[in-house]
């Protein structure tokens, strides 16, 4: 027999929107960027690099909506949440979005930015797995089951997939010749460098916004339904 949730009137319809409205809007700006500061080749910078263009506030609203997102899903389902493994979820979620509020208070440049991706980037996989897996056996998320789960997988296959182009990039990039005391100094990538860190740090935002959208449109589904 199947657990249920509580009443879906306990869900806020505001904070719902709220969550697939600041999540789209990270999307947005993500690709704002990749138009106002060309100069940041995609395929090898990586986003948070965008502070070090002549558009860094695009990049700190960004942060903030995708911050806001996380927050605003873990308040709107938190009522649904049954499990202990979905409460540390929801606690995961919290810390995720603590991490991405970080990231834009403290740019790249900085050294609390590390903590912050320390504390971002693996807490909202945890988050996803746990939560999904905790809603996904309730009744009234059944139906989102697959798309829950789904997308809670590509999230660490996401950080799976950033760890290891970066791993191939500084590989192939030392066997070029490269110099890997140059930082930041570094503009163009020597002939042989293969590069894909870039694509796969924007493919993890675009991943993780795609969970939160998910969960949170199927939170609002049932209000709907229930309304």
């Amino acid at each position: 027999m199947k657990a249920t949730t509580k009443p879906v009137t306990e869900i806020s319809l505001s904070v719902e929107q709220l969550s697939i409205a600041t999540s789209a809007a990270v999307l947005v700006l993500l690709a704002s960027l990749h138009i106002l500061s060309p100069e940041f080749d995609p395929s090898w910078r990586m986003v948070s690099e965008y502070a070090n263009g002549n558009y860094s506030w695009v990049l700190a609203l960004m942060f903030i909506a995708w911050a806001v997102s996380s927050w605003t899903l873990a308040f709107a389902i938190r009522s649904q949440i049954g499990t202990m493994a979905g409460k540390v979820g929801l606690f995961f979620l919290i810390a995720a979005g603590i991490g991405e509020a970080m990231a834009a208070v403290f740019d790249i440049n900085q050294p609390l930015h590390n903590l912050a991706s320390i504390i971002g980037i693996p807490s909202l996989p945890i988050a996803a797995m746990l939560i999904s897996v905790s809603l996904s056996r309730t009744k009234e998320w059944s139906t989102a089951k697959k798309a829950l789960l789904w997308t809670a997988d590509l999230t660490w296959i996401s950080v799976l997939l950033m760890i290891a182009t970066f791993a191939i990039m500084i590989v192939t990039y030392t066997q070029a010749g490269g110099d890997m005391t140059a930082g930041a100094e570094v503009t163009t990538l020597p002939s042989g460098v293969i590069a894909l860190v870039g694509w796969a740090n924007r493919f993890l935002i675009v991943v993780y916004c795609a969970w939160v959208m998910t969960a949170a449109r199927q939170a609002l589904k049932l209000h709907n339904q229930e309304s």
